[in-house]
């Protein structure tokens, strides 16, 4: 046995200035670093998401991890791709450089692509809600 850490097999000079990469960032780095890059606060963050601060802090602090419909939103607020969150491949943080530059009517499609996960989200609450009051009938008509 040895004392020294655990290491990727193959080590690359990427992984030294790629920190959000899977071999070296966790989930909660990911979702940390990107909420900072996106100037947003925990709490601000927690309230656009709909959850408890003490939630989001455990997802940062790798404690517990979002379901899927908050993990869509998640990526959507934060603009990373759902991927990256989970496993640092996928657009995520860029490794420098200042705001990207858009070609023209990409702002269009952004905020399009916006308003659907904002409806995609009301939707998954909506078919939660759904399945809650079919799971209450179905068990009063067993019980009767």
């Amino acid at each position: 046995m040895t004392d020294e850490p655990d290491t990727p097999d193959t080590y690359t000079p990427d992984m030294a200035t790629d920190w959000y990469s899977p071999e070296v960032a966790t989930f909660g780095d990911r979702v940390s670093a990107a909420r900072e890059a996106s100037g947003m606060t925990q709490a601000v963050l927690a309230r656009r998401l709909g959850v408890r601060l003490v939630t989001l802090r455990s997802w940062e602090n790798d404690v517990a991890e979002p379901r899927a419909n908050r993990l869509s939103m998640l990526a959507g607020l934060l603009n990373v791709s759902i991927m990256w969150l989970i496993n640092g491949e996928g657009e995520g943080l860029s490794g420098g450089g200042g705001p990207a530059v858009l070609p023209q009517g990409a702002d269009d499609l952004l905020s399009e692509m916006r308003s659907l996960r904002v409806e995609l989200s009301q939707s998954a609450k909506h078919v939660g809600m759904l399945e809650k009051r079919l799971r209450a009938l179905l068990k009063e008509t067993n019980d009767v």
